[in-house]
């Protein structure tokens, strides 16, 4: 069981809080437990009896008797003693408190120093800085017997700062097992430790991944992993980061593999050899006396798929990661920002910005009228580098290629597509005047223009001469709210007390009567399956624009009640989608978009996006949650994601075939008791019928460790089944994982952990 004297510590922090209330200056302030304490005077002390508080600023006593020998700033406490002491906590018989320095003296004694227990003798203190003690038992196990202990002949403690212990003997319950001549231990955030993951997995074989992380003065943190997979072979490199105080944050990372298997996975990859290599650079710096922010990210890869054989959970964020170099600086309606972006590896298509300088006006008031202005100015030099290593299916289908560059049909028709380049300059500005009528409703109409210039187009089957465009645009956005209560809906079943609607129809038209469309592919509008901006600045692809007379109709509701926690929103949705005015179009309508909000309990979510194609009469995606967790020893997870096969309007190249989807994703976490948890997650594609990940997940609590085996078996399409076991132990006073991260996310615990977490965070 856990010790009682801990339920005794949260009484005296009750009790300090209190005493503080009453403290004068330095001096303590002493008073008595209840009616029955009482006070005498002998001689020059004071002597208080029947239990008391002894407090100042920084430092509470709990007493049953305490002798105040004033003339020599000495308390000495007697009976059940506890002392919180700078937010150190002591714990004995007798003590002798020095007032004036700080020093403590005890003979038999407990205290605890987070995340240490220590029982000792003699205890002797210069200072509550430094305390020296004898015949004294560590512990990390807060339990009244513990299991894990190391004895000590003497042991000197610095609150905060560290313990060191001398001639002491490790023990698991009462066998020794290793004999320390000289043991030091930081007690600050980060103590410096090891860690091991043994597991097993299919195109891994038996592996241990193994990390010592370690923690400098404050500027530099690391961890150094040195990984063996039976069938891969063997793996590892240094984690750092750099911790630079006003100048920001950086870290680095490198990770070699001699990968003695690179196709164990069955997937049939080129250019994998044996010595495989990823390499990250992150940094990030502001300064906030001039609003000036800088982030450089440089991400190297000897392979496209090395990420994902060695950091399937980094892989599965992000596929291609990019390198590049931003620099902003932010005033009161301006914003400047520098943009450099250069091609580290040559199997992702990337457009370099070498570089790209872009000026912001924030929307700012004309003088003193109604009008608004906003602008947007860029210059730069690009070069669209395709890929090297992934090409497409040879064709001879120009609908991709940007129009008027004068492609080589045979370099085409090869499959492979020419890089190119060319400077671009170009200038957007907007004068908006928005308006209130009645009260309202609100109009904002709205005019502007661009100018782009481009060189001349170098590249390698391409040249083009120089060439400007000239784009007019104009549009109004019309809005308006309108809310009611409904005071006597009542519904417990729902938790509904009271009801309040609210509906918001917008109307926002757009018109450029004509966008030349023989410019080099930049900035590109990509494929995907969300509805894009209308209004400039807001679309940013800059060399896609095109004729549009379009008007984008959208309808807002919410129902919120009111709640334990105050207000929710028990329904929040909108439905949205774009008419073509445009005569002679084959549909006027695009896909009518639904985004869903439900929320029928405070512990119940449910969140629905449907995309359903107008034209075609069909759904073409949908994504349907259910979030419950009833009580923090429960949750449960539940979605499904529909795609539509072959979705024209996702397809990078002409003639690609894109699967479609009809995943059923499931997850619960369930703790049993306080010492038993478990995890369950799994993915079944109903299109296959093939269950894509199953993983399960059993957590024990072993006292001072935690530890977590977890299996995971993974299946792809035309892959071989992938299991994998591993097994985790976290101590507890250090833990491994952040609260909830292993359950949230349990496939890290198959992965090794890295120091430098800022580059997962960019």
């Amino acid at each position: 069981m856990k010790q009682p004297w801990l339920l005794n510590l949260i009484l005296l922090w009750l009790a300090g809080a209190r005493a503080c209330q009453a403290q004068q200056g330095g001096d303590f302030e002493i008073r008595g437990r209840d009616s029955q304490s009482h006070m005498t005077v002998e001689g020059s002390n004071t002597v208080w009896r029947q239990g008391g508080v002894a407090s100042n600023q920084t430092t509470v006593i709990t007493f049953d008797k305490l002798t105040d020998e004033s003339l020599a700033d000495l308390l000495t406490a007697e009976g059940d003693v506890t002392i919180l002491d700078h937010g150190h906590i002591w714990r004995g018989t007798n003590f002798i408190y020095n007032t004036k320095t700080g020093a403590v003296r005890a003979g038999l004694f407990k205290t605890t120093q987070m995340p240490y227990s220590i029982l000792g003798q003699r205890l002797e203190g210069v200072s509550n800085k430094v305390q020296t003690a004898t015949n004294a038992i560590i512990s990390t196990d807060d339990y009244e017997k513990p299991i894990f202990t190391m004895h000590a002949k003497t042991i000197t403690i610095a609150p905060g700062d560290y313990i060191e212990a001398h001639q002491a003997t490790f023990y698991i319950g009462k066998t020794p097992v290793f004999y320390y001549p000289y043991y030091r231990r930081s007690l600050k955030k980060h103590p410096n430790n090891w860690e091991f993951v043994p597991g097993y997995r299919t195109i891994f074989g038996p592996y241990l991944l193994s990390a010592y992380n370690w923690y400098g003065n404050g500027l530099l943190d690391g961890t150094i992993h040195a990984d063996e997979r039976e069938r891969r072979g063997q793996a590892g490199g240094p984690d750092f980061a750099l911790h630079l105080g006003a100048w920001g944050e950086a870290a680095f990372r490198y990770y070699y593999a001699h990968d003695q298997d690179p196709q164990a996975d069955g997937i049939p990859a080129p250019h994998l050899g044996e010595n495989r290599q990823r390499g990250q650079f992150f940094y990030e710096g502001y300064s906030s006396s001039s609003n000036l922010s800088a982030k450089v990210v440089a991400n190297y890869q000897s392979d496209p798929l090395v990420i994902r054989d060695f950091y399937v959970s980094e892989y599965n964020k992000n596929v291609e990661p990019a390198s590049f170099t931003e620099v902003n600086e932010l005033w009161h309606n301006w914003v400047l920002d520098g943009m450099f972006q250069p091609r580290l590896v040559n199997f992702f298509e990337t457009v370099e910005r070498l570089p790209d300088l872009k000026l912001t006006g924030l929307r700012q008031e004309v003088g003193d009228t109604p009008i608004f202005y906003d602008s947007e100015s860029s210059v730069g030099y690009f070069k669209r580098a395709f890929s090297e290593t992934n090409v497409p299916v040879p064709y001879t289908n120009y609908s991709l290629l940007p129009s008027g560059l004068g492609y080589d049909v045979t370099e085409v028709t090869r499959g492979g597509y020419p890089n190119y380049s060319a400077a671009r300059a170009d200038t957007f500005h907007q004068f908006t005047l928005p308006e209130t009528f009645f009260g309202w409703l609100n109009v904002a109409p709205r005019i502007g223009g661009r100018a782009t210039y481009y060189s001349d187009v170098e590249g390698t089957q391409i040249h083009t001469n120089q060439q400007g465009r000239g784009i007019f645009n104009t549009g109004v956005d019309v809005t308006f709210k309108a809310s009611r209560v409904f005071p006597e809906v009542e519904n417990d079943l729902l938790d509904v007390h009271e009801l309040r609607h609210i509906i918001e129809p917008e109307f926002d038209y757009v018109y450029i009567p004509t966008a030349s469309s023989h410019v080099p592919l930049f900035d590109y509008q990509l494929p995907g399956l969300t509805l894009l901006p209308i209004d400039f600045p807001d679309y940013n692809s800059i060399d896609s624009i095109q004729r549009e007379n379009v008007l984008r109709l959208m309808l807002r509701n919410k129902l919120q009640t009111k709640r334990r926690d105050g207000i929710e929103d028990l329904v929040n949705w909108a439905v949205y989608t774009d008419w073509n005015l445009d005569p002679g179009t084959n549909h006027p309508f695009t896909d009518l978009y639904s985004v869903l909000d439900l929320r029928p309990r405070s512990w119940i979510t449910f969140n629905s996006t449907t995309v359903y194609d107008l034209p075609d009469k069909r759904w073409r995606e949908a994504i349907e949650r259910v979030f419950i967790q009833p009580s923090t020893a429960l949750s449960l997870s539940a979605s499904y994601y529909y795609l539509m096969n072959n979705d024209s309007e996702l397809q990078a190249y002409p003639g690609q075939s894109l699967p479609g989807h009809n995943l059923i994703d499931f997850s619960l976490y369930y703790r049993i008791n306080e010492n038993w948890g478990a995890h369950i997650a799994e993915r079944f594609e109903a299109q296959n019928g093939t269950m894509q990940q199953q993983i399960y997940s059993i957590y024990r609590d072993l006292r001072s460790w935690t530890a977590a085996l977890t299996l995971r078996v993974t299946q792809g399409p035309g892959q071989p089944t992938d299991f994998t076991a591993g097994v985790t132990f976290s101590l507890k006073a250090f833990p491994r994982y952040k609260l909830n991260t292993d359950s949230d996310r349990p496939g890290q615990v198959l992965e090794s952990a890295t120091t430098a977490s800022l580059l997962n965070d960019y």
